[in-house]
């Protein structure tokens, strides 16, 4: 069984810190790229960034460019270093994996993880 697992996320002030980490399991995943996705209350899910099977390309939204990294460290972990984190950071962030790098759609990938939530307080 295929498993996406964040790990928790928390709370922090404006301007803070904070990493998530997710484990991939249950099958291969050396030919998808692993990505990040966030959803705030009534809104929809969007694409924050994600990293390519090879390791060596990343691709960022705008609203978290220069202030989040991912980072893969083996074909089934993953990482989001989040940076000067503001109110608008806050949502359920989902790990998720696809076979297409540089995609942004939620419909085209394939795999999620069930969330967890960061709050940016003010």
């Amino acid at each position: 069984q295929v498993q996406l697992v964040e790990s928790d996320g928390g709370q922090v002030q404006t301007g803070g810190s904070l990493t998530l980490s997710c484990v991939a399991s249950g099958r291969s995943f050396t030919t998808y790229c692993l990505g990040w996705f966030r959803q705030a209350p009534g809104k929809e899910r969007e694409f924050v960034a994600s990293v390519k099977w090879s390791f060596d390309s990343t691709l960022y939204s705008d609203s978290v460019k220069g202030r989040f990294t991912i980072s893969r460290n083996n074909t089934n972990t993953v990482y989001l270093q989040m940076t000067k984190m503001n109110p608008e950071d806050t949502a359920v962030y989902y790990c998720t994996a696809s076979k297409i790098f540089g995609a942004t759609a939620p419909s085209s990938y394939e795999y999620w993880g069930r969330g967890t939530q960061v709050t940016v307080s003010s």
